[in-house]
């Protein structure tokens, strides 16, 4: 699907610029939101996201982002008969699976409801708000008297002989964020798995919107802590397109080495976990260690372990002092050397690949059925990465190669990280030498009108995407963040199915999805 090829009337090019992706808005009534949906499903194109909000007045607003060959559509539904609160709205589940716990979210902080969608159980709110208080009204006051308790949650039962369920969570052994996760096994063998999530709720989208635009990369970089450089830039990459704003090239390149640094952190990480979580205590020891070393060079180079706060609108806040420059390339080649020997011991444990081979299979199908992007999705054949599919700028001059494996379980997901690891240190090294001269940052110019823009980004988890609405004043109408999570969290459900429960911990881990991010 094209986006000139949805170009009607009502519908809105969003500036195109330096660094960021091709956009379209259009507004729509029921029939044509449908028919926009149908098109996207026949053309293999996916839904990116789905989200709620409320204006000044007691009409309500939705909003669809679909992914297209050459950028973003981002659908808006117009009916005032039907968006009010406690209105509905044409299901989109029955089209784009990946739409129910979004639709369900929806529900929880506007009111609207997706008619005829079959899933309609709660899932930000778990029973501590009164029935009439959504969190995204203007006025969202909770007027209703009621008991606060955590209410009983309708899992879907899975009956047979021998058949038994086991509860975890939602508090975990370690500083992890919540979520509870309900087994049905016979034996050991899992039959199904179901998710809820949804637990640490912290009012982030309805925080935008009291927060100044020009500060609102300090919220955005906030919602999760090992994403600050992805959901950072896409938010700044969203409020430049609303503004109009043109950056330089020394800008962005600074951006994506950041943008790497922060890949290849989590990839190291994780790498270091799997070994831990398949019994391999020295592949933890190591990887952390090469981690903590390569944070630490963060810290030196932009003054942040985590690199919060180095995203700013128009630009970077610090740059890279010269004697910098040389400290970075020679990390990654000495991370580079120590990174092969351990993929070589990875690949020669047999303990390790006795757990890694076969574990946790994503099947391509699957990835298709919910819209799995990012590693998960490379790592069962799939190929789609923002930076090498839309080469947003610096990537039009820094080419990405996309890793990818078509096995779909755990080793396979092992081996993307080695992979992608290797092209982030390549990538670093030619940012780093071909470094443009120019400011690090320029002045943003907020609007004078009513004005939308996205963000889209390819974080180390997989897309990050941001849609705006700004307005004079320095102010945010509307802030949506979606992160990747959303489409992969279902798909894990089916990686596990065939599984023993022992092994959960491990795939899981594999997939290492972001909690917090389904409770903005």
């Amino acid at each position: 699907m094209r986006l000139d090829l949805m170009l009607r009337e009502h519908s809105t090019r969003l500036a195109d610029g330096l660094g960021r992706v091709s956009a379209v808005v259009t507004d729509v009534d029921e029939p044509r939101w449908l028919e926009i949906a149908h098109a996207a499903r026949s053309q293999r194109s996916r839904l990116i996201a789905m989200w709620g909000g409320a204006a000044p007045t007691r009409e309500c607003s939705l909003n669809a982002a679909y992914e297209c060959e050459d950028g973003i559509l981002w659908a808006r539904l117009v009916s005032g008969d039907t968006l009010q609160p406690e209105g509905d709205f044409p299901d989109l589940a029955s089209i784009f699976p990946s739409a129910v716990r979004m639709q369900r979210a929806i529900f929880d902080l506007t009111g609207l409801r997706a008619r005829g969608a079959q899933d309609v159980r709660p899932w930000l709110n778990h029973g501590n708000w009164p029935r009439d208080y959504f969190p995204l009204h203007k006025q969202a006051t909770g007027t209703e008297k009621f008991e606060s308790r955590e209410a009983d949650y309708s899992f879907v039962p899975v009956a047979g002989d021998g058949v038994h369920e086991i509860a975890v969570g939602p508090i975990h052994a370690g500083i992890i964020e919540p979520g509870h996760f309900r087994f049905s096994v016979v034996g050991e063998k899992v039959l199904r798995l179901e998710e809820r999530l949804g637990y640490a709720h912290r009012g982030i989208e309805r925080l935008f919107e009291r927060t100044p635009a020009s500060h609102g990369h300090r919220v955005a970089s906030r919602i999760a802590g090992d994403s600050t450089v992805a959901f950072s830039w896409a938010y700044c990459m969203a409020l430049e397109q609303a503004c109009g704003t043109v950056l330089s090239k020394r800008a962005l390149y600074l951006r994506a080495l950041m943008l790497e640094r922060e890949r290849v952190a989590n990839h190291l990480g994780d790498l270091g976990a799997l070994g831990n979580d398949a019994g391999f205590a020295f592949g933890l020891a190591q990887f952390s260690r090469l981690k903590e070393d390569w944070i630490r060079a963060n810290a030196r180079v932009f003054g942040h372990r985590y690199l919060m706060d180095r995203i700013v609108p128009g630009g970077v806040a610090d740059d890279v002092r010269p004697e910098h420059l040389a400290m970075q390339a020679e990390q990654c080649q000495s991370i580079e050397r120590e990174v092969h020997v351990m993929r070589q011991i990875y690949d020669d444990q047999s303990g390790l690949q006795d757990r890694f081979l076969g574990a946790g299979r994503l099947t391509a199908d699957v990835v298709e059925h919910f819209g799995v992007r990012g590693m998960a999705a490379r790592a069962s054949g799939r190929t789609f990465d923002v930076r090498a599919a839309l080469r947003p700028a610096p990537y039009d001059e820094v080419a990405v190669k996309a890793a990818s494996d078509p096995r779909g379980d755990v080793a396979a997901r092992v081996a993307v990280r080695f992979a992608e690891i290797d092209e982030s240190l390549r990538l670093i090294r030619t940012l780093l030498a071909d470094l443009p001269d120019g400011p690090i940052v320029v002045d943003v110019t907020p609007p004078g009108a009513p004005s939308k823009g996205i963000g889209w980004v390819e974080g180390w988890r997989g897309d990050v995407f941001v849609a705006l609405e700004a307005e004079p004043g320095d102010k945010i109408a509307r802030c949506h963040c979606h992160d990747p999570s959303w489409q992969n969290w279902p798909a894990l459900e089916h990686a596990i199915i065939g599984n023993i429960v022992p092994d959960f911990p491990l795939i899981n881990k594999s997939f290492n999805l972001n909690y917090a991010g389904h409770d903005l």
